[in-house]
């Protein structure tokens, strides 16, 4: 049976059907947002894969691009590869939802979210997101959900709910915040250095406004929704954990008090070996359990410590740094680069400019679009020791590249002053948390020894957070392990001034706003000192750009002139790109970039576009060659494919009887224009240009 509901959300109507598509799969809902139209299913197996001892979930966002009335590019005309949108997406769903489904829950799970229709108003990132949550709550899959998912701006120093595309054009705040009905689950976006405060006031007005959204999945799901499959997590025996905690003794606290992270994770993974060795003939065939058992005395070991006692795995206390160093300038050829490290991370970071002809094109659902800045995130497999074949970019490395990048948009120089394509490559040689965060810190410096005059220096911090009922603790520089055994990951850049990034992924309930406002005065400071500390590498952005940068010089020619600069079929500005060696773009309202790392041959390309679209002036004296003679005068060539009339009567003081006594074709000669008449006729004079030169000796 067929149900739909619908509210109104921001002026516009939204609804969740379910029941008419996709019925096989576990759960299916069509959601629409003014005309944007998205399918959302899941379907989860009954049966667990042998040896799973994690949630093997997939997600997908799919754009069809018959959504938008298109039909796709390239020699096969369908669509391929998932894009940069669609990975984000799918990673925004994931974080969403990933931790929400029931602790031990093993079968393979996905969730896939096709974009059905898409208009040119209404975004699809948060309408998949409130989809897919829709599709797990009529399912019979088990999830603690719902969630809600609702894009916020900021439009004249007002907080905006779910503006429309158009309007987020005009906001200094995007940000993408999802939630369920006791706590904000996760949230990804930037801004245009705006204070801590006002983003509190966004994330908890976005909190209020998705009321309405948990109510209509509730209500959905008690008009459609299945019964929840069985599933009971399953939990350590008892008498095995005291066996193993009995066994260990001390060894978990002498592990943990190791500074290095491949020294310390070594000797605990020799703990869990000696424990499984020790117990195994007692514990028949349960190696898994007693590794279990392991890992969670080590968890409640290292959250003990920091609630009870301010102490980290580190010897940190939780508003601590680790040591930080910065350097730049350490490639000899790059035009920009810089390593930054914090503690066991470390990034190097390259700067490269380009021209115009070096911009990314994208093929947006929506039409194409042109990126002038990219910033690339590689995170190779020896940068935590590990061997795995290298690969196409992750999904990880595609969004922690978003990441950083969104960090440093808002600093960038406006084009008009600063007319270069930029790419910033990340390539990350140490991890130990965050890695993001030092991309920041290391591309803002690479950015800077570039020579590109960036408005401020950016910095980035992840903080965490350890939550066991009203004991908290909110970290500072949290390191890998805090992350994977901590409540919160919370990503934040900016400048001095104010935040440019934000990213978090909130694995404990009852986040409040006291937690999250201390979090991100936190962040604060922390940005502030490692601010400090890239001052000392890189004060400011260099005076002068690399000297094996392209220089990019802009002038400006009248639009009707274009087509001579082209010349047919191109022919004309390719011969001036061969013979200077320099890189040409015109766009169409007659504005030239020339860009070359060679200064003389910058001029000469220079010199020839103003000489194709330069205008005769009366009474100016040009070096023309003789074109052609005729019985009457002779046609001198006085700028590139402008010719005048020399007549013979202008050839001489005296009575001239034939013009090839004075002239002859080819000749190099200088002669003054006298006049343009309204057909752009030229008269030219050669007596009166040589009177005028000998007066000027």
């Amino acid at each position: 049976m067929v149900r739909k509901l619908e509210i109104d959300l921001a002026g516009r109507r939204l609804s969740l059907e379910t029941g008419r598509l996709a019925k096989q799969a576990h759960g299916a809902v069509l959601a629409q947002y003014g005309e944007t139209v998205v399918l959302a299913t899941v379907t989860s197996a009954y049966e667990a894969r042998d040896k799973v001892d994690f949630l093997p979930l997939t997600v997908d966002y799919v754009e069809k691009t018959f959504a938008a009335g298109k039909i796709p590019g390239g020699f096969f005309k369908r669509e391929g590869r998932a894009s940069e949108k669609e990975i984000l997406t799918s990673r925004l769903i994931d974080r969403a939802m990933r931790p929400l489904f029931p602790k031990g829950y093993d079968r393979e799970t996905q969730i896939i979210v096709t974009v059905l229709s898409a208009d040119r108003d209404n975004d699809t990132d948060a309408l998949s997101l409130i989809a897919a949550s829709a599709a797990l709550q009529v399912s019979d899959v088990p999830h603690n959900g719902p969630v809600a998912a609702l894009r916020m701006g900021r439009i004249d120093g007002s907080i905006a709910v779910s503006p429309t595309i158009g309007d987020l054009e005009k906001s200094d705040i995007s940000l993408m915040v999802a939630a369920k009905p006791d706590s904000i689950v996760m949230l990804e976006g930037g801004a245009e250095v705006v204070d801590e405060d006002t983003l509190v006031e966004a994330l908890f007005t976005a909190h209020e406004a998705m009321r309405p959204l948990f109510e209509m999945q509730e209500e959905l799901r008690r008009m459609a929704g299945k019964p929840k499959r069985e599933f009971t997590p399953k939990a350590i025996d008892p008498e095995l954990l005291a066996a193993v905690k009995s066994h260990i003794g001390d060894g978990i606290e002498k592990a943990l008090a190791i500074g290095s992270k491949k020294d310390r994770n070594a000797a605990l993974y020799s703990l869990t070996d000696q424990v499984v060795a020790a117990l195994g003939d007692r514990f028949v065939d349960r190696a898994n359990e007693l590794a279990e058992a392991c890992d969670k005395l080590v968890r409640e070991r290292v959250r003990s410590e920091i609630l009870d006692n301010g102490r980290r795995i580190d010897d940190r206390k939780p508003t601590d740094i680790r040591p930080l160093s910065a350097e730049v300038q350490v490639l000899p050829r790059t035009h920009g680069s810089a390593v930054f490290s914090r503690g066991e991370t470390q990034v190097l970071a390259t700067a490269t400019l380009g021209t115009g002809s070096d911009e990314q094109k994208i093929d947006a659902l929506l039409g194409e679009r042109f990126k002038k800045f990219m910033l690339h995130y590689n995170f190779p497999p020896f940068s935590t020791g590990e061997v795995k074949f290298l690969r196409a970019p992750s999904r990880r490395e595609i969004g922690h590249g978003a990441l950083a990048e969104r960090a440093l948009i808002p600093v960038l120089p406006d084009e008009a002053d600063f007319p270069y394509t930029i790419r910033v490559v990340s390539e990350v040689l140490e991890s130990n948390g965050s890695s993001s965060m030092a991309t920041v810190c290391g591309g803002s410096l690479a950015l800077m020894d570039a020579g590109v005059p960036i408005k401020a220096p950016v910095a980035g911090i992840a903080m965490g957070l350890v939550k066991e009922g009203d004991k908290v603790a909110v970290l500072t520089d949290i390191l890998g392990d805090e992350d994977h055994l901590g409540d919160m990951d919370f990503k934040v850049a900016g400048t001095a001034n104010g935040v440019t990034a934000i990213q978090m992924d909130n694995k404990a309930g009852g986040i409040t706003r006291d937690i999250l406002r201390q979090a991100l005065h936190q962040a604060r400071d922390a940005r502030l000192f490692i601010l400090s500390v890239m001052e000392k590498a890189l004060a400011s952005p260099r005076k002068e750009i690399s000297a094996y940068a392209p220089r990019i010089v802009t002038i400006h020619i009248k639009p009707d002139k274009i087509r001579e600069v082209i010349g047919p079929g191109g022919k004309v500005i390719r011969g001036l790109v061969e013979e200077t060696g320099c890189k040409i773009d015109i766009e169409d309202d007659g504005t030239v970039l020339i860009a070359s790392s060679d200064g003389p041959s910058l001029e000469k390309a220079i010199a020839a576009i103003q000489a194709i679209c330069a205008e005769p002036e009366v009474g100016k004296i040009y070096q023309g060659r003789v074109r052609k003679i005729v019985e009457f005068g002779a046609f001198v060539e006085i700028l590139p494919g402008t010719d005048g009339l020399l007549h013979i009567s202008q050839l001489s003081d005296e009575r001239v009887r034939r013009v090839e006594d004075v002239i002859h074709e080819g000749d190099e000669i200088s002669v003054k224009v006298l006049d343009v008449d309204r057909s752009g006729k030229i008269r030219l004079s050669l007596r009166e240009a040589k009177q005028e030169l000998a007066r000027a000796k």
